[in-house]
């Protein structure tokens, strides 16, 4: 495994354990070189997705490009990366669960934005504000009304 910190491909595996869902392997890993830890996760390749997008182009599903979002959304929230690398894998489950070997990007966005609801209001308006592109202040207003309504 290539170190994300030195490049160095040369490294030991110091702890295995089951993901929470039993459908990875989280190992943690230190470089022989530069001696940084670093996290890796395994996990079986499920058949591939496609994901349609806006335009109507076909691109391979990423989960990484969720995991991203996801990031970019908690960014300075107390949201630990293990809970997005769950929120991430829970998504790509829900996705594979659906059978269907295209999906359109609309509803990966919305699985994202169903559970960033959910985890952390905050981040839920970041990623809804650059997901729905609002034009102007009143989308945005519009989306907080939504959120304080259903808070009851």
């Amino acid at each position: 495994m290539k170190c994300p910190f030195c490049s160095t491909l040369e490294d030991k595996v110091v702890d295995s354990r089951l993901s929470k869902e039993g459908e990875a392997i989280r190992r943690r890993r230190e470089c022989f070189s530069c001696k940084q830890r670093f996290t890796t996760y395994e996990r079986v390749e499920e058949m591939s997705l496609m994901v349609i997008k806006k335009d109507g182009r076909r691109e391979t599903f990423d989960r990484q490009k969720i995991l991203q979002g996801l990031k970019k959304a908690c960014e300075k929230r107390p949201i630990s990366v293990m809970t997005l690398e769950e929120v991430a894998g829970n998504i790509e489950k829900r996705l594979l669960e659906r059978g269907d070997t295209e999906i359109p990007s609309s509803i990966i966005g919305e699985e994202v934005m169903n559970r960033l609801m959910d985890l952390d209001k905050i981040a839920y308006v970041r990623f809804a504000s650059v997901y729905k592109d609002f034009k102007d202040t009143s989308q945005f207003e519009e989306e907080l009304r939504a959120i304080l309504s259903k808070d009851g």
